[in-house]
């Protein structure tokens, strides 16, 4: 046992791997690895296997702890008899479970669900199944579960935070959507989960940008890539944030060095298999950024990768079941139209945009830029285009007071 515990201390100093990153990376109590690690405890089997998984060790240490079995119980026994009785507790609470795999699978794969409908679903309704979910996430938590389906409870209700949150920024709910991400970003530090901590940083930095607090995106958007996990879609999506702040200010060298830098991530990425999730790149998503970005440089390049995006949906007559993306791409088609001059085309990108209801509350301001531009060429255009705009804004303002009435 003592051998087991030299070269399971040595094997992880050489890995840098401190004792208590070992035990949440394995799920186990700090104190009974520390018992191990010194000596005083007969380490798992599946610790044992654990840890050699961990340190790479290609089962030298599963070698050394064979030979401590044959005189272990007779050690154990005369010292540190409360050692092994916390043991047994421990090893008694990570197999005891009223949540189960099943359970926490679904819900997982409810969150998957609900980041793909992200792109198509009515805020409101989103925002009221994630919220019927966290619920439960809340009630299982205080529920007898092992160690490992914690740590899983605890990232799924992060993730769901999240999401409710981004939600909340769509809505121009500023209150709800802060109190949602303090404690998404919570669960991430409790959990150990950089990703999501990145993602509290990049929804933030969207936040900022739908207020016109630009430097502030900037700012959030370059600490999400900071915490982001190295070539992960969060790293990808803040850099494309930088990048859209950046060209607000009229930083132009800069925006177009995250756009480098969004192509850059995006070639090396592997496509997940549930393209439009929301926390996972897909292809669509980086031309998209950098429309977008190309846009309000007023760079007339922005076309290609906009009319790109909307080439990549099959888009039929019936605008109210255009993906958001979409909606957003002819935005930015009519802001790099009107730059060009070719105001008529402009005018029909952003009427079809505007007609198809799926322009969320916090991207308004998009479109309300490009109808005060139409009426500033004094065009005849200008007047239906007002009244759309109006209509749309009125609209979505009754909605949302009839779902704050709903919701008392």
């Amino acid at each position: 046992m003592t051998d087991f515990a030299t070269r399971a201390r040595d094997a992880l100093a050489e890995q840098g791997i401190s004792m208590r990153q070992a035990a949440r990376a394995l799920n186990y109590d700090v104190a009974y690895l520390s018992r191990v690690l010194k000596g005083r405890q007969r380490p798992s089997e599946n610790l044992r296997r654990g840890l050699d998984r961990l340190t790479g060790a290609d089962g030298a240490l599963l070698a050394a702890s064979a030979g401590a079995e044959v005189g272990a119980a007779v050690s154990d026994a005369g010292d540190g008899g409360g050692d092994d009785l916390e043991a047994v507790e421990l090893a008694r609470r990570v197999r005891a479970s009223d949540v189960g795999a099943e359970t926490l699978e679904r819900l997982e794969s409810a969150f998957d669900e609900f980041a793909v409908r992200y792109q198509t679903a009515s805020p409101p309704e989103l925002l009221r199944d994630v919220r019927q979910h966290l619920g439960y996430v809340t009630k299982l938590l205080d529920d007898r579960k092992t160690l490992s389906e914690h740590r899983r409870l605890i990232v799924l209700g992060g993730w769901l935070s999240l999401l409710a949150a981004t939600l909340h920024v769509d809505l121009r709910q500023s209150r709800a959507a802060a109190a949602r991400l303090t404690t998404a970003a919570s669960l991430a530090q409790h959990a150990g989960h950089p990703e999501i901590h990145a993602w509290t940083y990049e929804t933030e930095a969207w936040r900022a940008l739908t207020t016109g607090d630009y430097p502030r995106a900037v700012e959030l958007s370059q600490a999400a890539q900071h915490v982001a996990p190295r070539g992960g879609s969060a790293e990808l999506q803040a850099a494309a944030q930088e990048g859209r702040a950046r060209a607000r200010l009229g930083q132009r060298r800069e925006a177009y060095d995250a756009i480098e830098r969004v192509q850059r991530l995006a070639t090396s990425m592997v496509l997940r298999a549930q393209p439009e999730h929301h926390y996972q790149y897909d292809p669509a998503k980086a031309t998209s950024y950098t429309a977008t970005t190309l846009a309000w440089m007023g760079d007339p390049a922005a076309e290609q990768p906009a009319r790109e995006v909307i080439a990549q949906f099959q888009l039929g007559s019936d605008a109210m079941s255009w993906p958001r993306r979409a909606v957003s791409a002819h935005i930015d088609l009519a802001l790099t139209l009107l730059s060009c001059g070719r105001l008529d085309e402009a005018c029909d990108a952003t009427r079809r945009a505007i007609a198809s209801g799926r322009l969320l509350p916090a991207n308004h301001w998009r479109a309300l830029e490009i109808v005060r531009a139409v009426e500033g060429h004094g065009l005849p255009e200008a007047v239906e285009l007002r009244e759309a705009y109006e209509e749309l804004r009125l609209g979505v303002a009754s909605g949302e007071l009839r779902g704050e009435a709903g919701s008392r």
